[in-house]
């Protein structure tokens, strides 16, 4: 099997006591080839389903259809996310990212077409599950760049802030200008900018060849059978936490966006969505600066119990100012537990699997965000925004619960395991 080889993994080790900071951590040779199109790749990802709301919504004036719609495309990303991952860990990310793209800008583009003719509702779910199936990866697949580059480097746990701020900040941006653009400009721009975004962005970063991890690496390495990252117990349960995480963001759209239609202010949905976002952003810029005294699994189990404090208190919420206030806090849960999650994944799962792996948790991400915004779309229809707002604490109680119980199964896998060629044994990690 042909393989393409990444850079020589970085060996850089911070100076004892002190934490690797994101200076050095951006100054890794060839970090910046992969990390500024990936940005820019990335963008669109945040765009989707506030745009498909926004759209839906103006043209069918039901917030549960818009929110059936988008349901459909996180329902189809969570399924085939992962097979995506997998392909990428096989046949390397090039081959999966191109015709990934061009599928998903069409099927955009089709939705677009349909909504604004007034296609029946059965034509705007078979345009969605495509384009939710087609959604580029490009996270998941910066974080196994990542991973390749700096496997048993102290800067690993410093990258997975750095991709989470990242994450946060296209949430920031994302929304916020598919919010503008829709009511601003036409309520279906928000979607057309990110079928292009997409198109161009995908496909720059896809030609960064030279830093795309092995792949191929269970054929090359033993001639055994591949094994899925979803057979290993603690990404089940970190894919469980994950889904609590995607009722959070799918809730806070919708219900963000019926709070300000209430209020006869829809501009506010923009800057109320921005603040939460930007509360995530700056509590992973902290994360990546802290060195941390407890174990990641313990980090995991306190920030997920703070943010389902947090997300109980938004249903209460009934001016901007307390609404702002308390999304802020609720971001600033966010970021420290999805940072540790992905901290611990790459001590659970081989290289091998690695891609998958992440596939599998911005999979739960997207479907637990599906289930959010039809659930929190049609009790805002039936019973006022401020309904909407209890589907992150249900979702996020339930995870808790299941963090909890299944804690142990979060324990990483045996050191001493050679993934592949170029890719040293694994040292312990403490998690607690």
């Amino acid at each position: 099997m042909s393989t393409v080889t990444s850079d020589t993994p970085a060996k850089t080790s911070g100076k004892p006591g002190r934490r690797a900071g994101y200076g050095q951590l951006l100054r890794t040779p060839g970090a910046l080839s992969f990390l500024l199109p990936g940005f820019a790749a990335r963008q669109p990802f945040a765009m989707l389903t506030i745009g498909i709301v926004l759209l839906v919504q103006h043209t069918t004036g039901s917030y549960g259809t818009a929110g059936a719609v988008a349901a459909a495309t996180g329902v189809s990303m969570a399924i085939f996310a992962p097979q995506s991952g997998r392909l990428a860990d096989r046949f390397g990310q090039r081959a999966v990212l191109v015709p990934g793209v061009l599928i998903h800008s069409a099927a955009v583009s089709l939705l677009v077409v349909l909504a604004l003719t007034g296609a029946p509702m059965w034509a705007l779910f078979l345009a969605a599950v495509p384009a939710g199936a087609s959604v580029p990866q490009v996270g998941p697949m910066v974080r196994a760049r990542w991973a390749a580059k700096l496997e048993n480097s102290p800067l690993m746990s410093t990258a997975a802030a750095f991709e989470s701020v990242t994450d946060e900040f296209t949430f920031v941006v994302g929304p916020v200008l598919a919010t503008a653009l829709c009511t601003g400009v036409h309520p279906a721009a928000g979607l057309i900018a990110e079928a292009a975004l997409t198109l161009f962005g995908g496909l720059f970063f896809a030609a960064q060849r030279r830093t795309q991890p092995v792949y191929g690496l269970v054929a090359a390495a033993s001639g055994g059978p591949r094994v899925s990252a979803l057979s290993i117990p603690g990404v089940r349960v970190l894919a469980v936490a994950f889904l609590g995480i995607g009722s959070v963001f799918g809730g806070m759209q919708v219900s963000l966006t019926a709070f300000s239609e209430e209020i006869g202010n829809p501009g506010a949905n923009g800057l109320l969505y921005g603040i939460f976002a930007a509360g995530n952003m700056l509590a992973g810029i902290a994360c990546g600066a802290v060195a941390w005294k407890i174990g990641p699994r313990r980090r995991l189990i306190l920030g997920y119990a703070g943010l389902t404090v947090a997300a109980s208190l938004l249903w209460s919420a009934h001016s901007v100012l307390l609404l702002g206030a308390l999304g802020l806090i609720v971001g600033l849960c966010i970021a420290p537990a999805l940072i540790t999650g992905y901290t611990i994944v790459e001590t659970l799962v081989p290289a091998s699997a690695r891609t998958e792996a992440f596939t599998w948790l911005t999979g739960a991400v997207a479907l637990g965000q599906a289930a959010a915004v039809t659930v929190a779309g049609r009790l805002a229809d039936e019973h006022g925004a401020s309904t909407g707002f209890l589907v992150p604490l249900v979702g996020t109680a339930l995870a808790l619960a299941t963090l909890l119980a299944l804690r142990s199964r979060l324990a990483p896998r045996a050191p001493g395991r050679v993934a592949a060629r170029g890719i040293g044994h694994r040292v312990p990690v403490t998690v607690d």
